[in-house]
């Protein structure tokens, strides 16, 4: 299973958000995501979490916050075990990433962005609070087919199955 960090800096009612449109073979092509990547042989969470997010950004995190685990299962794509965090604060100068935009997007206009409908679950998550969580997330394609907090399944409406 792919390990992988994923993290949303936070400042004020918003957060940096990657526009991914560099990549074409890009799994989240045209999606908004937070920041983040793959963990290097040897990583630990943290590890990844500040090297990733200094790739993307140019920012060296001094404040952040171990979120939740987030599990994604897929017909297509590989599983993955995603370690979610938050930071409210860095030092340093941001830069481009070669990856996609980068942007500060008002929490209250995610929604309207195209991304993983269970990103919103988390980001939910995220808003309210919770206590440090487990989701697990089921794709058929990008529908979102499952998903699952600390092993309860969730009810899922049309607005969380739909794909963005």
């Amino acid at each position: 299973m792919l390990n992988t960090t994923l993290c949303y800096l936070e400042r004020g009612d918003e957060y940096l958000m990657l526009h991914r449109v560099k990549k074409e073979r890009d799994v989240n092509h045209d999606k908004w995501v937070g920041v983040g990547g793959k963990f290097q042989d040897g990583e630990s969470p943290e590890e990844c979490l500040l090297r990733e997010t200094f790739e993307e950004t140019g920012l060296t995190l001094t404040e952040y916050r171990y979120r939740g685990i987030v599990t994604f299962v897929s017909d297509r794509w590989p599983a993955e075990l995603m370690h979610l965090f938050t930071a409210t604060g860095w030092t340093g100068v941001p830069h481009a990433c070669d990856e996609g935009d980068l942007e500060w997007i008002a929490k209250k206009d995610l929604s309207a962005l195209p991304m993983w409908a269970g990103d919103a679950l988390f980001l939910r998550l995220l808003e309210e609070n919770a206590p440090f969580f487990s989701l697990k997330l089921r794709y058929e394609g990008e529908r979102l087919a499952y998903a699952a907090l600390n092993g309860t399944p969730l009810r899922l409406g049309p607005e969380e199955r739909k794909k963005n």
